[in-house]
């Protein structure tokens, strides 16, 4: 495991390496972020699950140092990101959404300028290159040019770039956008296998339901409010019960006998008798042994992330996505007007 270059003097209540209180950014008269609260835990892969425009990113630029809080406060790995930024840096490696790799330099020239600006030590620079790089698969493409690497090989390399200083906490921004889905799966592989080998705490932001089941924890942002935090499993556990659909030898009976037997109101949807109950894969043993109507097949679905988001926020992500680009818009001509 690498050895880190400053140990977090400070996690906080409750084991936190992050805590943020009250915080709120502001830009002109948009509030991009609107008093939130949470803590990260040591060790967790924690995700902000939200749409583009929802203040994502400006909450990682505040934890990371790259832009001021209007108020409020926000620690990282026991350090104020506000007044002791060098500290913050220190203990943070950072990916962006966009690439901020040297194209004209090579991989290994590209952490070796990484270490230089993190006063990493000389004698450590290159088993830590060669151990980041092996890390994230690409040791034998060490002396290519980046301009020749492909998306995904890239995005690689900047998350090895970012762990090169031994940080306490990797904060991933949208870590995975523009990326086809088979390079998404095995950025994602490369993640969960730094998490089994590094003892580190993982910080992202993504608007895809699938990287937030990843996480640990999910914190759901939109509009600049957290609306919801828990695990994957819990968010969907508090959306409510599971979605049950069956074919039988006599739908309208089993509509009527879900009613009398089990106190159910079903209905006929895509085809099948639909109805929903808590945990569903339980309420299949019973429904088979006392439903007096031939069940041909059966289904269960349990609520997703998007179901979640949908119940907290009142739109589905994408709806979210399209109605913010429409502000951006409407913004944009206002002051294209006013000039």
């Amino acid at each position: 495991m690498l050895a880190s270059t400053e140990p977090v003097t400070d996690a906080g209540d409750n084991g936190a390496v992050i805590s943020v209180r009250g915080l709120t950014k502001r830009y002109g008269d948009v509030e991009a972020v609107r008093g939130i609260d949470f803590e990260v835990k040591r060790g967790e892969t924690f995700g902000f699950l939200g749409p583009n425009g929802a203040g994502k990113t400006t909450t990682i630029k505040i934890l990371c140092t790259l832009a001021r809080a209007t108020s409020g406060s926000a620690r990282v790995a026991g350090h104020d990101s506000s007044t002791e930024q060098d500290a913050v840096r220190r203990n943070i490696g950072l990916v962006f959404q966009d690439t901020t790799l040297d194209s004209y330099l090579t991989a290994e020239q590209n952490l070796r300028f990484h270490a230089a600006l993190y006063a990493v030590p000389k004698a450590a620079i290159g088993p830590r290159t060669r151990q980041v790089l092996d890390m994230v698969g690409l040791w034998d493409r060490r002396s290519g040019l980046v301009s020749t690497f492909s998306g995904g090989m890239q995005r690689r390399l900047e998350i090895a770039r970012g762990l090169l200083h031994a940080p306490h906490v990797l904060f991933l921004d949208e870590p995975t956008v523009g990326l086809d889905p088979q390079t998404r799966s095995s950025i994602w592989q490369y993640i969960n296998e730094l998490k089994q080998r590094e003892d580190i705490t993982i910080f992202l932001t993504t608007h895809y339901m699938d990287e937030a089941e990843n996480c640990d924890r999910i914190a759901i942002i939109d509009h600049g409010n957290i609306v919801a935090i828990d695990t994957p499993e819990a968010l969907k556990a508090s959306v409510g019960r599971d979605r049950v659909q069956i074919q039988t030898a006599d739908d309208p009976a089993a509509i009527a006998a879900l009613q009398e037997i089990f106190g159910l109101e079903a209905a006929m949807h895509e085809g099948a008798v639909t109805f929903s109950v808590p945990a569903g894969e339980q309420f299949v043993p019973r429904l088979f042994a006392e439903l007096p109507v031939a069940i041909r097949s059966v289904s269960v679905s349990r609520p997703s992330l998007d179901d979640v988001f949908m119940s907290y926020t009142g739109s589905t992500i994408r709806d979210a996505e399209a109605s913010g680009a429409d502000a951006i818009r409407q913004m944009a001509a206002r002051w294209r007007a006013g000039r």
